[in-house]
This record gives structure tokens, C-alpha cells and sequence, in this order.
């Protein structure tokens, strides 16, 4: 893949997934902005998967 379809894969995944996740407006309203943060990069699936796409744009 190159950087240009790395990214519209990364805009589709937040688009699709994570504009309006109830889960983390929940977490943010319960505990907080950096609690909510965290949950995504290291326990969501979705936020694994970010990850896994930015490695790969880290590499080009």
C-alpha cells in the first residue's frame, strides 16, 4: 500500500467507527478526556487496528 491509500483507509476506519462512539463519549463523561484516550489506543479493537495502520506510514 502506499501513504495515500494507508490514509483513506484511516479516514474510513475513524469515519466509520469512532466519529460519534458511544463508548467513548461514555468513558469521557464518567471519567475523563485522557481516561477515554486511553481506552482506545490500548484496549479497542478499532484503536489496535489505527495502530497497525500508522506503523505502516511510519515504514514508507
Amino acid at each position: 500500500m502506499n501513504r495515500k491509500e494507508i490514509l483513506d483507509h484511516l479516514n474510513e476506519i475513524i469515519d466509520t467507527y469512532c466519529e460519534g462512539c458511544f463508548l467513548k463519549s461514555a468513558l469521557r463523561k464518567e471519567y475523563s478526556k485522557t481516561y477515554a484516550q486511553s481506552f482506545c489506543i490500548h484496549q479497542c479493537t478499532v484503536g489496535k487496528k489505527i495502530q497497525e495502520y500508522g506503523k505502516m506510514l511510519n515504514k514508507n
